[in-house]
């Protein structure tokens, strides 16, 4: 998509937040399959109530947006599958360490098989 500009000739601003940049942050699904080792443990930030879902890593924080409510673990759980696709492994081998009913979550990579 190439820069539209205004009429100073200053590149105007996209607001929008699925896959488009707001301020040099790429929302939507983000790649971090780099960072699947087993072992690993990833301490994340929920959204929950989200208008639109997404994975964003903001000062190597991976923040994840979701748009389930909090009740019934229902966040969790859709947080758990973003995260694994951001990863490109399954949900099971994420395990849920910490932080079930806090919006601060801290989920470990488990091992194949």
């Amino acid at each position: 998509m190439a820069a539209r500009s205004g009429r100073s000739g200053l590149p105007l601003r996209t607001s929008g937040l699925s896959g488009r940049s707001r301020e040099g942050i790429c929302w939507g699904m983000t790649d971090l399959s780099h960072l699947a080792m087993a072992g690993t443990t990833f301490a994340i930030r929920v959204t929950p109530n989200a208008r639109r879902a997404g994975v964003e890593v903001v000062d190597g924080v991976i923040r994840i947006a979701v748009t389930e409510t909090p009740e019934a673990g229902r966040a969790t759980e859709a947080a758990r599958a973003s995260l694994a696709k951001a990863l490109g492994v399954a949900k099971t081998r994420l395990s849920l360490v910490r932080g079930a009913t806090s919006r601060d979550k801290l989920f470990r990579l488990d091992q194949v098989g």
